[in-house]
């Protein structure tokens, strides 16, 4: 019937608009994992772990405090703050953040998050992923998102031996920025293939980043492992500036992660 083709890119537009089910929208690949954050109390410990404190920029303030983390209305919070009880912690900031580590990994498919940003000066939140097993920078890194205070962008850029250790990042890109919707959910995405990444912000495709024909290392490290994915709050460091006490909290709500798989015999997960 005539009005049925009009409906159809109606309710389309509608749900590209509102951040609605990918799978409605037709997502061609099986969905191998997903988590809503429907929990009541706290995140499911079979598929997450609190990213430990490290020495780098990114993780010098990550804690196991509570303050950090909250499950609300199905969605999950990490928070940055001004730590105030230095009697249990020296660290004058603490920040939240999880990993999939030894317990989601993937291998060739898509992965997608809805977040929203909370701006703050000094706030640098980032969804990610790292190799099972490897090692850095040799077998890469994807950086599927990270914002710098109160920006209406975000970052999306690959890292490798190549990018960093040969400081090749013109041939191909290393990566792009795109427009975000700074007061509201955004859906960043990352399709892993044996030749290619491909980053999307709200379903629409931003950047590409191609294995080249090259004589030079590491190039494309990114068929060689499965990947787990990091989700963190962030604060201070050379690139995103000095943090603002008053600005803090700061959050970063996830409304939900997927990944579709590409290929079943390409996938591990452990169960």
């Amino acid at each position: 019937m005539s009005f049925i083709k009009p409906f159809i890119f109606l309710v389309l537009a509608i749900c590209l608009s509102s951040g609605c089910n990918t799978r409605f929208l037709g997502n061609k690949y099986p969905l191998t994992w997903e988590d809503n954050f429907d929990q009541s109390k706290t995140f499911d410990e079979t598929s997450w772990t609190k990213i430990p404190r490290g020495k780098s920029e990114w993780n010098k303030y990550m804690t196991n405090d509570e303050r950090c983390y909250e499950i609300r209305e199905g969605k999950l919070i990490l928070r940055g703050i001004e730590n105030t009880n230095s009697e249990i912690d020296t660290a004058h900031y603490l920040t939240g953040g999880i990993y999939s580590k030894d317990k989601r990994y993937f291998g060739f498919g898509r992965w997608e998050i809805r977040a929203k940003l909370n701006g703050a000066q000094g706030a640098w939140p980032a969804i990610w992923l790292l190799p099972q097993g490897g090692k850095w920078p040799d077998d890469g890194e994807i950086d599927i998102m990270e914002h710098l205070n109160f920006d209406s962008i975000a970052y999306q850029t690959v890292h490798s031996h190549y990018t960093y250790v040969l400081d090749e990042r013109e041939n191909p890109k290393q990566g792009t920025t795109a427009v975000i919707d700074s007061e509201d959910f955004n859906t960043y995405a990352v399709e892993v293939h044996p030749d290619s990444l491909v980053f999307f912000i709200n379903h629409q495709q931003t950047f590409s980043y191609p294995r080249i024909d090259t004589d030079k290392d590491g190039q494309y490290p990114f068929d060689k492992h499965q990947y787990y994915l990091l989700i963190d709050m962030q604060l201070g460091g050379p690139w995103v500036g000095n943090i603002h006490s008053h600005n803090l909290p700061v959050e970063m709500e996830i409304d939900w992660v997927r990944f579709y798989s590409f290929k079943d015999k390409e996938v591990r997960q452990r169960k």
